[in-house]
């Protein structure tokens, strides 16, 4: 795949992923709930770990940028970048198994989502992360299965059609 052709869709699941994130998310100061996830997923997915990664960082950056709802922490965009590599790893040149995306999304629920980011939080806002654990910990156990069918849905979509084919065969 040329490296024109990279970018661009690069950008355009970047520019998904800030709307997703920011725009049709619901969102409170220890939680967000949105579907983000999935441009991400689709980024790690097409062009594995580093640029997934990548793009997920440069997504958190971005919507900081144009779209501030708190002032900038790097903590979140070192979540993001993690979340894009775990994604990378587990879904990138591989047929997509409910298995492997079970474990991407609870590896980044687990270690992403309730440890770094619960961390971030608890020093960004003072509260011991104990006292944000269990909003946080309800929302991921509802989100999980919500998260794992949609990314194992869109990996399916994609790898059906002629779209990652070429992007696979190209690299």
């Amino acid at each position: 795949m040329s490296k024109t052709r990279v970018i661009v869709i690069l950008g355009l699941l970047i520019s998904l992923d800030i709307i997703l994130t920011r725009f049709l998310s619901i969102q409170t100061p220890i939680l967000r709930i949105g579907f983000g996830f999935i441009p991400i997923a689709l980024s790690g997915m097409l062009f594995g770990p580093v640029i997934g990664g990548v793009a997920a960082a440069v997504g958190d950056i971005l919507g900081m940028l144009i779209f501030p709802h708190a002032p900038y922490f790097p903590g979140f965009t070192v979540s993001a970048f993690a979340g894009g590599c775990i994604y990378g790893l587990f879904l990138h040149k591989q047929n997509p198994s409910l298995i492997r995306t079970t474990i991407a999304v609870s590896l980044i629920v687990a270690v992403v989502d309730l440890g770094l980011n619960t961390a971030w939080l608890s020093f960004l806002t003072g509260k011991a992360a104990m006292v944000l654990i269990p909003a946080r910990l309800a929302k991921s156990l509802v989100m999980l299965p919500v998260q794992i069918f949609l990314i194992y849905s869109v990996c399916r979509y994609f790898t059906g059609g002629k779209f990652l084919k070429y992007s696979r065969t190209d690299h």
